[in-house]
């Protein structure tokens, strides 16, 4: 007897019907290996005109315990810096020297999250953003060489996605000082996953045969554990990913090149080519095809760590910033108190323990539940705290002058103070590229932000559906929007959660849920004006996804403002001061939001994108 099968349940919720079939491949990949969880975190909830302020304002504070731990991680971390790190010579040789290599594995800095079972620290998500906010602040290479082992190498998919036994296989390798790298893209794939071309076919029940080439693989010329990602296509899923466990000295692992880059010039970053490298199939991790989910969770937890690095960037060009103007004095009077350098040191200054608060928070979510949903909220740091980071050095080489142009190694030659300016400026060119571009992580970011209206309303606009159910879906969705929407202009507040803050800082706090319903309303508001054509117009995307940002970095920084006010028993004169730099931050907060609400006022994403369009004309 014949039976009819039911088809399977579609991978997205988004109409794909009118896309090519590479668009589409692309997409439904990205959307299978989305976290299926619904987010009901801060930066969720402040998109969808929601927030729940009091699940999260203060935020959960580091215990004395934890806080001792790292203090004395970062204590054996700041000795092993001061006596073998050069980072002005790491950058003029390219190189790492040996000794620095084995003197940070001697503390344990290659395993600073890895369980102690396994041979590691077992230290906290907050203590490692620490020891990254310290490397950050003295050398981008050593602070890019531990974050790309540790955050998106082996150590990380690992301890989320294996198993027991290859936990006690490879992670007390990686705790000794073994180094490992994750490598997943390709000459022609960086967002793009469904057009990777390694592929790993069986050979056999128990092993694979893996062959490609991958570039721009970091850590790959020390690596003894490499992550690699690779195509294992089958006839239902011709695109499903894999993610293997490989060792960097099996027969058929040739590193083809050394990239070189403008900054971090001692990365070991290099192209490696796999032919016939035969593994186990005991050494796949998350399960056969779910490569991309484990490559992009691992990502959402490793995101952080690279705002953590910029925090401390960004605090030590604060520091630079503030000597210099306070020493050179020019018309009569140090530089500091001219209005134009003045405002500068404000916005650093603020921006600066913004970007703290914000991965202060972020960890503390993850130290709460290793496996918590902080999709949303490390996106927003990466992208939020690499721009800053970015502006603050840009305003520090400003300040400096030709003194910030010129390198530590002249300063030094000639007696003066060697402030390693030009070097930072360099090294942090790269933050808003890595481990998803500034442009990838609005999208990323819009796309969770939607993820409510998509439950509610996809459907109606769905033109693949039959008629009857698109019907039923308006209906839905008409009840459904007929009670959110009129609450988006209620004039609401921050409730109960304002109480537990300093009264200074609590009017901010009703601004931000103000603000919030208005976000709502807007994206509500493009959503119904734009339709489907909504995913096209990035630009627009892009600004609200800013403004997102804004809000959730000013809930953090109002949070991590009330943490110090409580815990760190500081003096009257600190505390006004505190406030201060705080209401001044919301003010910048205000000031960026209003200037995205003109932009989308002013529809000049499509005017740029006529424009663009005649000069790529032009150009052919």
């Amino acid at each position: 007897m014949k039976t009819t099968e039911l088809p399977e349940k579609p991978v997205t919720r988004i109409d794909t019907s009118k896309m090519s079939a590479g668009q589409k491949a692309a997409l439904e990949m990205a959307e299978a290996a989305r976290d299926e969880r619904q987010n009901t975190g801060l930066a969720a909830g402040l998109f969808f005109g929601e927030p729940d302020f009091s699940s999260h304002v203060p935020f959960s504070k580091q215990t004395d315990l934890d806080k001792d731990q790292g203090d004395a991680f970062l204590a054996r971390l700041r000795a092993v810096l001061d006596q073998h790190a050069d980072p002005d010579a790491i950058d003029r040789t390219g190189e790492i020297p040996d000794v620095l290599l084995k003197a940070l594995a001697d503390i344990g800095a290659f395993g600073i999250k890895i369980p102690v079972k396994y041979g590691g620290l077992g230290l906290s998500q907050t203590n490692y953003s620490r020891a990254a906010m310290l490397l950050g602040s003295e050398c981008g290479n050593l602070a890019a060489l531990l974050s790309a082992h540790q955050s998106i190498g082996v150590p990380q998919p690992l301890i989320l996605f294996g198993t027991e036994e290859q936990k006690m296989k490879f992670l007390p390798r990686c705790a000794k000082g073994e180094i490992s790298a994750f490598a997943l893209t390709e000459a022609d794939v960086g967002s793009d996953p469904a057009k990777m071309t390694t592929i790993a076919v069986p050979e056999g029940p128990d092993h694979f045969i893996i062959n490609g080439e991958k570039v721009w693989c970091t850590n790959s010329l020390k690596a003894s554990l490499i992550v690699v990602m690779a195509r294992t296509p089958t006839k239902d899923k011709p695109h499903a990913t894999t993610a293997f466990i490989v060792e960097a000295n099996a027969p058929g692992v040739e590193i083809l090149c050394r990239c070189r880059f403008m900054g971090l010039r001692a990365l070991y970053n290099g192209v490696v080519r796999f032919e016939n490298v035969r593994v186990p199939r005991e050494n796949i991790l998350g399960g056969e095809g779910k490569g991309l989910k484990v490559a992009l969770t691992t990502l959402n937890t490793g995101r952080i760590t690279l705002p953590a690095a910029c925090v401390g960037l960004a605090k030590r060009c604060v520091e630079i910033s503030k000597r210099w103007a306070s020493r050179r004095v020019q018309w009569g009077q140090p530089i500091g108190k001219h209005a134009a350098i003045a405002d500068k040191l404000a916005r650093m200054s603020a921006d600066a323990f913004a970007m703290e608060a914000v991965v202060r928070y972020v960890s503390s979510l993850v130290d709460q539940d290793k496996h918590a949903d902080v999709r949303l909220e490390a996106a927003i740091a990466k992208l939020w705290g690499s721009e800053r980071a970015w502006e603050i050095v840009n305003d520090t080489m400003q300040i400096r002058g030709g003194r910030g142009y010129e390198t530590a190694d002249s300063l030094r030659s000639r007696g003066e103070s060697p402030e390693p300016v030009e070097r930072m400026m360099r090294d942090c060119r790269i933050n808003s590229i890595f481990e998803g571009s500034s442009e990838i992580m609005r999208l990323f970011i819009a796309r969770e932000a939607l993820e409510p209206h998509l439950k509610i309303g996809a459907d109606v606009v769905n033109s693949t559906l039959p008629f009857q159910e698109r019907a039923l879906a308006a209906l839905r969705a008409g009840i459904a929007y007929s009670m959110w929407y009129p609450r988006k202009w209620l004039p609401g507040g921050a409730g109960t959660a304002a109480d537990q803050l300093h009264p200074a800082l609590r009017d901010d706090l009703s601004r931000i849920a103000q603000q919030s319903h208005k976000l709502a309303r807007t994206l509500f508001h493009q959503m119904a004006w734009n339709g489907p054509a909504l995913e096209k117009r990035q630009v627009l995307l892009g600004h609200l996804v800013d403004i997102g940002s804004e809000l959730f970095v000013w809930t953090c920084t109002l949070g991590f403002a009330e943490t110090k006010i409580t815990d760190a028993r500081l003096t009257s004169t600190e505390v006004d001061q505190l406030t201060r730099l705080v209401s001044y931050f919301g003010k910048l907060s205000r000031s960026r939001i209003a200037s995205h609400y003109a932009a989308i006022r002013a529809g000049l994403d499509q005017d740029s994108h006529r424009l663009s369009k005649d000069l790529l004309s032009f150009s052919a």
